[in-house]
């Protein structure tokens, strides 16, 4: 993993988690109001659990959800990227890019998740050269779906994550390069 990797959008900066970011993972993760749409606040070890997959996924695929800061302080405000996550075979085949977000409450409703999540999804297009990305979210998150369409993402498909014991629907959102304004890189 290189880690002078950065994204810059006016107002954000993303990068690469490192162990040293575990508390202010924490602050996101272990708030049940920004955790609600996972039905619980997570735990210390579902803390270290979590930041452990984004160090795998740097590894494994040079990519994963980065850590969101804003430009004129520094200050960690949540978490944005692209994982690969499983979709039914209805859907898309395999795993599928997806775009990803989570960020502490006090910076919810500023813009930050629509302007993290379209550098998110910008970056998939250019730098991976996908030719889709998705946004996989429980039907009853309206911001995170409000987010999505922001994103210039349509409705797909639907189905249900059993997590905790609890049936969660979800929706599939997806945006093409093309429909994006964006192509994917041509092989030559």
């Amino acid at each position: 993993m290189r880690t002078s990797w950065e994204l810059l959008t006016p107002r954000l900066r993303m990068r690469p988690m490192t162990p040293a970011d575990r508390p202010a993972l924490a602050r996101v993760l272990q708030d049940p109001a920004v955790m609600y749409a996972y039905e619980h606040a997570f735990s210390d070890e579902e803390v270290a659990d979590w930041l452990q997959r984004q160090l795998d996924r740097y590894a494994e695929y040079g990519f994963g959800l980065w850590l969101v800061e804003c430009r004129t302080d520094g200050r960690v405000i949540g978490q944005c990227g692209v994982t690969r996550q499983p979709v039914p075979p209805d859907i898309a085949p395999g795993p599928v890019p997806e775009v990803g977000y989570l960020f502490e409450k006090a910076f919810w409703h500023k813009g930050y998740a629509a302007e993290a999540a379209r550098a998110c999804r910008d970056y998939a297009f250019r730098a991976l050269g996908v030719p889709a990305v998705y946004s996989i979210i429980r039907d009853t998150n309206a911001a995170s779906r409000a987010v999505a369409l922001r994103n210039g993402m349509q409705v797909v498909g639907q189905f249900t994550k059993h997590y905790h014991g609890v049936e969660m629907p979800h929706l599939v959102y997806r945006v093409r390069a093309e429909e994006a304004g964006l192509c994917p890189p041509r092989e030559v």
